[in-house]
């Protein structure tokens, strides 16, 4: 009996239910609590800390299907999805667990029952293998189950004896292969053939019942335990009788979905397997809360959808089309996942923002490396070109990889990597000053501040530096860093500036131009104007009261600023960074599309109200967890220890924070925001003013405005009609020149078009012409629009490079791939292009070679399509 995907997961639950084993829900893709993983990659993943003994669970048994990534990290499948038939970014692990519970006995009668009785698979097609040291197993295997000898075998260490680490609970496995018999090769598990796709590994049942000590020493767990492993998609592939896990059904509709997109009816396109695997990793990452960045797990998502929009451009697809899946994913995968519908929306927005930003990155970057492989000598992209690519243009190493790979060419990464290394070298060597005062960081003194009551204090120099180490006195005219036992100088942190002001003693003076932190220390970093500094001696440390002012008007509008988003936008606004300066605030926040103006104005508006409200700050110390039962914000960056800062106005802000504010709201006067902006993908920001930064900044909008309205001879309030005035004027005349251009097109075309030639009924022309640049794409455009069924190559050269461009009409690419055509021409001008099935374009090195080369195409072309 065939099942679906959906009937063997839910038989796979039902099975272990009936045997009373808890149903556990799939956990999040990222993992609770856990550093040491990027995502979660297997199914035991969640139940880490209950093997571990640090976490206990109401049952003893359990299952389930666990959704897992692997396209990151140490376990990282991504380069070889779409090249093979089994591997995904994203996966079901099926899997029955044991938490001292039952043991090798019982895991092995489950498995097998489950395999021959209600998947129906026939015993003869099974082979098993365990530990070559765990007797205990073969025996069961052998007697109790009585799986054929000529069908077992004993394995090493090295397949068969899985660890959670170095240290800790460990054990002997068993796995179950199936053979899918002669006619496919490969040979039997632990043999020199079997990395064939004859056998292949459906089921790992791990006996944990050992404890492994830091001198390698095993001692039996009082609790022994098992973890088993299944991936769906195998097991599935397994019950539909394929051999390829994107023949089963849970792909199915996904190719079927992405080929209708890209207009094709090949659906063993690798590019369509691709794009079907990557859909569901991308959108269950989104549903996790992961978002498209360029650090961590939302720079893999960011590669992942960057990766299929590269196979769907070159399937042809010239619209945003990766959102488009979604829609389908949900109709397959959406019964078993309900998050998954409730966040399709936020999904399909998310990954259609992401395509539309890469696509213009996309084309200009193939475009390039289209260029650059036209003059490559070898089969080796040098370091400095993927370099190039990656640093100036944003385009992907990893997609420079995956076009080489399909034209037979590799990377030269050392290259690239010694790029990089050059390039942060200069990074550190442009880095602020504070790298010169390392050292301090290793400085044992304390220093207390008292800036939240007072701005001038009596203090001890404890510590000195110049020129990046530590010295006993500083002379008038050299710049040092100035550490005090105590200072009501607020050091940089939690996006606060530091503070500057002035040390003054008896006939010394320190301008002190930052704060900094240097373990409990605080470096006053300047320079002596007057007299000589020494260890020991007795200042007056005085800040910028001013510049203070004017930073804690900013810092307090920020919390407004950071509870006015969540209000308005949504519990998932969280910050991600912020600057508190004297003249400005910047904070930058997760969000994933561009805020609104009618949405800003109304957050700016909370905020002004606030401000009037004007609330006192309540600011006290507590617990933590004492904190978090306040509703206190974390923010972002910051370190907490068991005692921490609550910051709270009124009913509507409380936030952790160990930085400088105003005791009422009301002191910020105004709040005004002037840019809001995006970061990265899936992180914004908005800068603001204050105060009297605020105030100026009306004033200069409305001097704007009065000396546009001049310009334009017309009063303010008449100065959005007058404009549209202009933009139609300005319209017509664009259109105006459009026809001229249009017209002289046509003739163009007209002219080159009576030059083609008809090959089974389809026009072919293959010319060389004048023009250059973009004009090349149009003009091909405009033959294929006047030919109807037409094959179509221009050649045109330019200060010694050729530059090809050929272009297919819809009806004849089934025959004719463009990309194959350019290739053919380009070799003989020396040079080597791509693109998608209707449009290609290519470079060359030898103007000379243009003619016999464009007499190729003719010939080409017409053994291609009177095969």
């Amino acid at each position: 009996m065939t099942r679906t995907s959906a009937e063997i997961r839910t038989a796979f639950q039902q099975f272990f239910a009936e045997r009373g084993h808890e149903v556990v829900p799939s956990g999040s893709l990222v993992p609770g609590n856990d550093p040491t993983l990027l995502f979660t990659n297997a199914g035991m993943v969640p139940f880490k800390e209950v093997f571990l003994g640090r976490e206990d669970r109401p049952y003893q048994r359990a299952v389930s299907s666990q959704r897992c990534v692997r396209a990151g990290g140490k376990h990282n499948d991504l380069e070889n999805v779409g090249y093979t038939a089994r591997h995904h970014t994203f996966f079901e692990m099926l899997g029955n667990f044991s938490f001292g519970d039952y043991f090798k006995r019982d895991a092995i009668r489950y498995a097998w029952a489950f395999l021959t009785e209600v998947l129906e698979l026939p015993a003869e097609r099974l082979w098993v293998t365990v530990y070559e040291e765990d007797d205990e197993a073969a025996a069961l295997w052998l007697e109790d189950v009585g799986v054929d000898p000529a069908r077992f075998s004993r394995i090493g260490a090295e397949d068969n004896f899985w660890s959670m680490g170095d240290t800790g609970p460990c054990g002997p496995c068993s796995e179950i292969f199936y053979d899918h018999g002669p006619e496919v090769a490969g040979g039997p598990p632990g043999t020199p053939e079997e990395d064939g796709d004859r056998y292949v590994e459906i089921w790992n049942l791990v006996f944990m019942q050992y404890d492994r000590g830091g001198d390698g020493a095993l001692t039996p767990l009082p609790k022994p335990s098992i973890d088993t492993g299944m991936g769906l998609e195998r097991i599935a592939a397994v019950a539909q009788g394929v051999t390829n896990n994107f023949d089963i059904d849970l792909f199915k509709r996904l190719v079927a979905a992405a080929a209708e997109l890209a207009g094709t009816q090949d659906t063993e396109d690798s590019s369509l397997r691709v794009i079907a695997d990557h859909i569901r990793a991308c959108a269950f990452l989104i549903v996790d809360g992961i978002l498209p960045s360029n650090e961590g797990r939302g720079y893999v998502l960011r590669r992942i959808i960057r990766r299929a929009v590269r196979h769907g451009y070159k399937l042809g697809i010239a619209e945003p089309f990766f959102y488009r899946l979604v829609g389908p994913l949900n109709q397959e995968m959406g019964e078993a996942f309900p998050e998954l519908p409730a966040a399709q929306a936020t999904v399909e927005r998310v990954l259609r923002q992401e395509e539309e930003r890469f696509r213009e990155t996309l084309e200009q970057g193939l475009r390039l490396l289209a260029d650059d492989l036209a003059t490559l000598e070898g089969d080796t992209i040098p370091g400095d070109t993927v370099f190039k690519l990656y640093d100036t243009f944003g385009f992907p190493v990893d997609l420079t990889a995956d076009v080489a790979r399909e034209q037979g060419l590799h990377l030269d990464m050392a290259g690239f990597e010694s790029a990089m290394s050059a390039q942060r070298e200069r990074a550190r060597a442009a880095s602020t000053f504070r790298a010169e005062y390392g050292g301090a960081a290793d400085f044992g003194g304390t220093t207390h501040f008292s800036g939240y009551e007072v701005k001038e204090d009596a203090a001890e120099v404890i510590g000195l530096y110049r020129d990046g180490g530590a010295v006993n006195a500083l002379h008038a005219g050299e710049t040092g860093m100035v550490i005090l036992d105590r200072t009501p100088f607020y050091a940089e942190a939690g996006g606060q500036v530091g503070d500057s002001g002035e040390l003054l003693a008896q006939g010394v003076h320190f301008a002190v131009d930052d704060t900094q932190k240097y373990a409990n220390a605080r470096g006053h970093i300047g320079r002596l104007t007057e007299g000589v500094l020494q260890l020991g001696d007795a200042v007056d440390a005085r800040i910028d009261q001013d510049r203070r002012h004017r930073t804690t008007l900013n810092h307090t509008a920020t919390h407004l600023l950071h509870a006015a988003l969540r209000e308005i936008l949504g519990e998932h606004i969280h910050q991600k960074g912020s600057l508190v300066a004297p003249g400005r605030l910047r904070f930058d926040f997760s969000h994933f599309e561009p805020i609104a103006t009618d949405a800003l104005q109304r957050i700016e508006l909370l905020v002004n109200a606030w401000i009037r409200r004007d609330e006192g700050a309540d600011i006290f110390e507590t617990d933590y967890d004492s904190a978090v039962e306040l509703g206190a914000m974390a923010l972002f960056g910051e370190k907490y220890g068991d005692r921490v800062r609550v910051v709270r106005f009124g009913d509507f802000s409380t936030e952790l924070c160990g930085g400088c504010h105003v005791p009422r709201t009301g002191r910020i006067g105004l709040f005004s925001i002037t840019t809001e902006a995006a970061v990265s993908s899936g992180v914004r920001r908005i800068e603001a003013v204050t105060g009297e930064a605020a105030v100026e900044q009306l004033q200069q909008a409305r001097e704007t405005l009065n000396s546009a309205a001049d310009r334009l001879k017309t009063t303010p309030d008449q100065l959005l009609p007058r404009i549209d005035q202009e933009i139609i004027k300005s319209r017509d005349l664009d259109r105006e020149l459009g026809r001229l251009q249009q017209r002289l097109a046509t003739q163009a075309g007209q002219s080159l078009a009576d030059q083609a030639e008809e090959v089974a009924g389809v026009k072919v022309l293959a010319v060389s012409v004048e023009s250059g640049g973009d004009s090349l794409r149009e003009t091909v455009d405009q033959l294929k629009n006047r030919l109807g069924s037409g094959v179509v190559v221009l050649a045109a050269v330019a200060d010694g490079k050729v530059r090809l461009v050929a272009g297919v009409t819809k009806d004849v690419t089934d025959r004719i791939k463009a990309g194959d055509l350019i290739n053919v021409v380009a070799e003989p001008v020396g040079g080597r292009g791509g693109g998608r099935p209707d449009f290609a374009q290519a470079g060359g090195s030898q103007p000379e070679a243009v003619p016999d080369a464009l007499k190729q195409v003719l010939p080409w072309v017409r053994a291609r399509l009177e095969q």
